[in-house]
């Protein structure tokens, strides 16, 4: 087991960061399952997501065992239909996660020398 990182001596770690969350597709998939509380179809979060059946398949897979979306499967006619949903412990660990978001930009911007009003502009530049 690996020891909890000492903020301290690591202050940009970022031990909060969700890594079921932080991956590039799922993030996508649980923004967009925020913005639509009903749920969505799985061909529209496909659409939205830009992901391959199988790949969305796969993630939504990870997020459903993590606790994070429900995924009810049933049919509108003859035609299999799938709904996915955040859970209500997803939508708060998608908050969650948010937050530690929100920390690590204004970090970010602290470090940069910036004040926190233009945290959403960090404008570090190269070296």
């Amino acid at each position: 087991m690996m020891p909890k990182t000492d903020v301290t001596t690591a202050p940009f770690a970022y031990d909060g960061l969700d890594r079921v969350i932080h991956e590039k597709a799922r993030l996508g998939l649980l923004t967009s399952l925020m913005a639509h509380p009903k749920g969505l179809a799985f061909a529209d979060l496909k659409q939205l997501c830009g992901l391959t059946d199988g790949n969305l398949s796969r993630h939504l897979q990870v997020l459903q065992e993590a606790g994070l979306v429900d995924v009810i499967k049933g049919y509108e006619g003859n035609r299999p239909h799938t709904t996915c949903r955040l859970t209500k412990s997803g939508r708060r660990r998608f908050l969650d996660y948010l937050a530690v978001l929100e920390k690590l930009v204004r970090d970010a911007a602290k470090a940069a020398g910036k004040d926190e009003g233009a945290s959403g502009r960090l404008g570090i530049q190269p070296v």
